[in-house]
């Protein structure tokens, strides 16, 4: 239940409104005993056992007794003055009127709660989309796509409906049963004590079934995250899956989800419905204990009058509505206390990038970035190992080598995407773990082979660094990446949508609107990872010459697919097996017969 309360606390901020509907569920609980009670002064009048005081009470300490002896008083005037039939409407008229209060005060403590309900959904999503863009890179290298769409998404709904449901009810069905009992207990301790007797038996029941029903709702819950795996997997590599003609195989992946979570489904619907019937039947049991026990006081006892239990029985009935609703409510906490152990695993989920407590600023690159004995792995492999190399402010540093040889892995730890495991990592000199992270990829600016766009405008795009930008700054970036004359094409223009991952473009022109992206956001650092290694000829020169104009005065970092576009770099890094193995300009390396004169006569060939 640790979950569920931790859920509870994000009620706090609504507490006014929280108030206020407390206030209004007592007003709605004290006219519904009122309209219940009124029933026994109907039923008197009717019986003709009426029995008025003959004078106005004097309350002595006892509400119920006063509330009673008035009533009775004022009936018993009426039937003086103007006759039975006048009084029995007079109180019709006051049941009417205590009935539509009643309903009006709980329309308006639903009414209150709304905004905390939605609000506390808003605010976990919320929650949940800032831990996402907080959290390291690595870490959805672990985890499918699928399963924390269906945490924010699936997990979240049954929380509202399970959790936040549950505390509406917490906030008035105990006030009905507490203040119902009360009134049973001064109508008739003796029989009201022997039906509380049976209240353990009821609560056992329903907590076992209950606990049974959080095990198959965390198992479906986690279901629903294969299929929304499987379903972002179909979506993105459509392509390949018609190429290899996969569809047979995909279909039965999906069908074998699919049936998993229809029988997990199958069980948790099956013992949620359980909470009707056994709660109804519990309570028609009460009740037939109450009518035997009850009923035998009516015979035996003159104190207790047949209006008078009558009353007590519809009373009682008044306690089963919300008796059955908290019931059903301890299986919605059971299945929404599986969802919300879900949402809180990933709202918990360890974020080792973070800024230090004593992290400092980095207003500007001045000197160098530097590696010293840098190592790194994923999780058991070891990808790098004892990189030395210093990249100089103003210099083109290009890597080369086979893929899988690091060079990606060796820029990813510049920007922080992933810490190193061994080694110095300094940026004029500051240990890279020292200095805030927003200051740190300020600097940078990163193109890489894959595009990512947003589903957004052209200028959306091309400003996402510098969201203030003004349109002429925004042309001015997509002139020096060759972009300004397509865009113009558009339909819109700058404001065209380019549609999800910027399907609406070609990759050359999606690629010079990421190189637009970097220009606009003008930073000392570029990182640039084979961003024309899946291009055309034509395309790959405009793109070429994008990045000319952009590397210009600027500290470039390249990992280059094709090696006709690196030989003027200041210096070629040859990265194999997640070591330094040559370093040196175009010319060296090609003196030195080594890895580089075999990578560049494998590309002659080709």
């Amino acid at each position: 239940m640790k979950a569920f309360w931790r859920i509870v606390r994000y009620a706090y901020p609504y507490k006014g409104t929280v108030i206020l509907s407390v206030i209004s569920n007592l007003f709605a609980t004290v006219f519904a005993l009122a309209s219940i009670g009124l029933v026994v002064p109907v039923l008197e009048i009717i019986f003709d056992n009426t029995k008025s005081p003959e004078k106005a009470p004097i309350f002595e300490g006892d509400l119920m007794a006063f509330a009673k002896d008035y009533l009775a008083y004022e009936i018993g005037v009426r039937m003086e003055s103007t006759g039975q039939q006048e009084a029995l409407l007079y109180v019709c008229f006051l049941v009417v009127g205590a009935f539509l209060l009643k309903n009006l005060f709980r329309y308006f403590a639903l009414f209150l709660l709304a905004p905390m309900r939605n609000g506390i959904t808003r605010d976990i999503r919320l929650d949940l989309h800032r831990k996402l863009l907080a959290l390291p890179i690595g870490y959805f290298t672990e985890q499918r796509k699928g399963d924390i769409i269906s945490r924010m998404t699936a997990d979240l709904k049954e929380i509202e409906n399970g959790v936040l449901a549950t505390i509406e009810m917490f906030f008035r069905e105990p006030f009905i049963i507490l203040s119902t009992l009360g009134v049973l207990i001064w109508m008739s301790p003796m029989l009201t004590g022997f039906v509380i007797l049976l209240l353990p038996i009821v609560s056992l029941l329903i907590t076992r079934i209950g606990k049974s029903l959080k095990r198959a709702s965390t198992r479906a819950q986690e279901s629903m995250g294969d299929i929304l795996s499987l379903t972002e997997e179909t979506v993105s590599g459509l392509k390949v899956i018609k190429a290899f003609t996969a569809e047979a195989q995909k279909s039965k992946l999906f069908d074998r989800a699919a049936n998993s979570y229809f029988n997990l489904m199958n069980k948790v619907i099956r013992r949620n419905d359980l909470a009707s019937p056994i709660s109804e039947f519990m309570g028609s049991l009460v009740m037939a204990v109450i009518i035997w026990f009850g009923g035998g006081l009516v015979i035996e006892e003159n104190s207790f009058t047949a209006e008078m239990f009558i009353a007590y029985v519809l009373l009682f009935y008044q306690i089963i509505p919300p008796s059955k609703a908290l019931s059903q409510a301890s299986y919605k906490i059971q299945r929404g206390n599986a969802s919300a152990e879900r949402v809180l695993e990933l709202l918990d989920a360890e974020n080792p990038i973070a800024d230090a407590e004593d992290a400092q600023d980095l207003p500007e690159f001045k000197e160098s970035i530097e590696f010293k004995k840098v190592s790194f792995s994923y999780a058991e492999k070891k990808v790098l190992d004892g990189i030395d190399l210093k990249v100089e402010k103003g210099k083109t540093y290009a890597l080369v080598g086979q893929s899988g040889g690091g060079k990606t892995t060796l820029t990813n730890l510049v920007p922080r995407f992933y810490d190193i495991n061994e080694g110095e990592l300094l940026i004029d000199g500051l240990p890279i773990k020292t200095i805030k992270l927003k200051d740190l990829r300020s600097h940078l600016g990163i193109v890489t082979q894959e595009t990512l766009l947003f589903n957004e405008s052209v200028a959306y795009n091309i400003a996402l660094g510098k969201p203030d930008a003004t349109k002429e700054e925004i042309i001015a970036a997509a002139r020096i990446a060759n972009a300004h004359d397509f865009i113009e094409k558009l339909d819109h223009g700058y404001d065209t949508n380019i549609g999800d991952a910027g399907g609406k473009l070609s990759g050359g022109q999606k690629q010079r609107l990421s190189i637009a992206r970097a220009v606009l956001k003008n930073p000392p650092i570029l990182i640039l990872d084979e961003a024309t290694s899946a291009l055309d000829t034509e395309s790959e020169k405009l793109v070429q010459d994008a990045l000319y104009r952009l590397m210009e005065n600027r500290t470039s970092m390249v990992i280059a697919h094709r090696l006709s576009t690196i030989q003027h770099a200041d210096e070629i890094i040859v990265i194999n097996e997640g070591k330094i193995a040559e370093r040196g300009s175009h010319k060296e390396l090609l003196a030195k017969q080594g890895i580089y004169q075999k990578l560049v006569d494998m590309q002659s060939f080709a």
